[in-house]
């Protein structure tokens, strides 16, 4: 079986975050402006607390944000958002190593929290063999309800989603490879026969127990 090579998306595909980005491009700066103003203390402690506090937050913002947005509507401005975003913050760095797993024959699997909306299009466009991110509920009516459909996809929900995938795609591999930036990620990483931390802040960040990129890449390259 080839091995599976997962990959976080926002900071670690690409450069920084989307979701703010994203929002703006579908609702317009004003209703962003107004939504992120009414939820500043509870954002402002989500960043501080992460766990289930920035899950519902999240959410919220989403719902002040989204709900009531025609879908297919939404689906559009996704597809050029996601291709405007990649052209502008793809890190060189990692989609490298994300051509040489390709390469090798490998799976590889884009695992996001940032909505599958637009991660898809990404995934499409840099033939990821899935992608695993958060899912927005669409209402009957054929309109956002800003809300999840399920959870927010971080943390331990990525890795068990991700085992999901595994599990129902019966690719089972030699070996999991995991890429990360930040805590969201940190079990997926854990959960790896090798996780890399890509993290801007190396050594000083939360996922500074794994190795870089580059020391991950003298040690692999030859196998």
């Amino acid at each position: 079986m080839p091995d599976v090579a997962a990959f976080d998306f926002d900071g670690t595909l690409t450069d920084g975050g989307s979701v703010f980005g994203f929002l703006t491009a579908v609702a317009g700066h004003r209703s962003v402006l107004s939504a992120s103003l009414a939820l500043s203390p509870r954002l402002v402690h989500a960043a501080l607390a992460g766990g289930s506090a920035a899950d519902t937050t999240k959410e919220l913002l989403f719902e002040r944000v989204l709900a009531g947005i025609d879908a297919a509507h939404l689906q559009r401005v996704a597809t050029v958002f996601a291709e405007e975003h990649l052209a502008g913050h793809l890190r060189s760095d990692v989609c490298d190593r994300l051509e040489w797993h390709r390469g090798r024959g490998d799976k590889v699997v884009i695992v996001s929290a940032s909505p599958e909306a637009y991660v898809k299009v990404v995934g499409d466009r840099l033939a990821a063999d899935a992608v695993i991110a958060t899912r927005l509920e669409v209402g009957g009516d054929g309109r956002m309800t800003g809300r999840y459909e399920g959870a927010n996809c971080r943390g331990q929900e990525k890795l068990r989603r991700l085992r999901q995938w595994i599990d129902e795609s019966g690719a089972a591999p030699e070996k999991l490879w995991a890429y990360g930036n930040s805590r969201g990620d940190l079990r997926m990483l854990e959960a790896a026969d090798l996780g890399v931390n890509v993290g801007r802040l190396g050594p000083i960040g939360r996922l500074r127990s794994f190795p870089g990129l580059t020391e991950a890449w003298l040690g692999t390259c030859g196998g």
